[in-house]
């Protein structure tokens, strides 16, 4: 098992990963408004923070080249992944409930 420890270049890796799927998951669905495009980022950004190891580590093992990424490429794919899929699935659901609602 990894040590994701608190070392503050992990931090790092974690909170630009994490951005950086916020971030890309406001492009693939834009926000209809400014509060849903914040809510979205911090919520993305929270996600990548507390699962970006987990995942990081479930994507490497997958692909079978967990022994050639450091503890860095880990967190920051894994934070980019877990931030970029936790809200563009829940925007999806978000804006599907609202369609049906109407």
């Amino acid at each position: 098992m990894a040590d994701f420890g608190n070392d503050g270049g992990l931090w790092t890796a974690r909170l630009i990963g994490a951005s950086a799927g916020a971030a890309v998951s406001l492009i693939y669905l834009l926000p209809k408004s400014r509060r849903e495009a914040a809510c979205r980022f911090f919520t993305g950004l929270a996600c990548g923070l507390v699962f970006g190891g987990p995942t990081g580590l479930w994507i490497a093992v997958r692909l079978g080249i967990a022994g050639y990424l450091g503890p860095v490429e880990v967190l920051l794919t894994g934070s980019a992944a877990a931030s970029l899929s936790a809200w563009w699935g829940l925007g999806v659901l978000a804006r599907l409930a609202e369609r049906m609602r109407r």
